[in-house]
């Protein structure tokens, strides 16, 4: 560490040194500057980089598809893949798909959503309320945070 100093100064020095005065941070008063080898300053930059790369973790979106006249065996089936999802960490979008004459009679479809949602409540939130979008009904849930 040796202190704030001129830039002639400190660019004598990392030659003295065979090294390279590198510019850390210029939006500091007086910029930041280091002596130190440019490749490894850069492969430095590169290591942080992939580790903060390393540390986000990437979302996708599952989907899971319903109908309204559906079992309880195939429902109980879809809950256990919808739980996995979630507990994976992706979040889950909930189609439903109205065919035919099915359209007359929506609360069943409604129903079976909010039945999903209510089933799944413990480890999930609901992102993105049902809504109607043309002959589908689809919500969204999100994993909870684990604490």
């Amino acid at each position: 560490m040796l202190g704030v100093m001129a830039t002639s100064e400190a660019v004598r020095l990392a030659y003295s040194k065979n090294m390279d005065l590198v510019q850390i941070n210029d939006q500091q008063a007086p910029p930041i500057a280091k002596i130190i080898e440019l490749n490894k300053y850069k492969y430095q930059l590169q290591q942080k980089e992939a580790a903060s790369r390393k540390k986000s973790k990437a979302q996708s979106i599952k989907e899971v598809r319903l109908t309204p006249f559906m079992s309880d065996g195939d429902f109980g089936a879809r809950l256990k893949k919808i739980e996995e999802f979630l507990k994976k960490g992706n979040k889950v979008r909930l189609s439903l798909q109205y065919k035919g004459r099915q359209i007359t009679k929506k609360e069943f479809g409604e129903s079976m959503i909010v039945r999903a949602i209510g089933a799944t409540s413990e480890y999930a939130n609901v992102e993105i309320e049902p809504k109607m979008i043309g002959r589908k009904l689809m919500g969204q849930l999100t994993p909870k945070k684990k604490i």
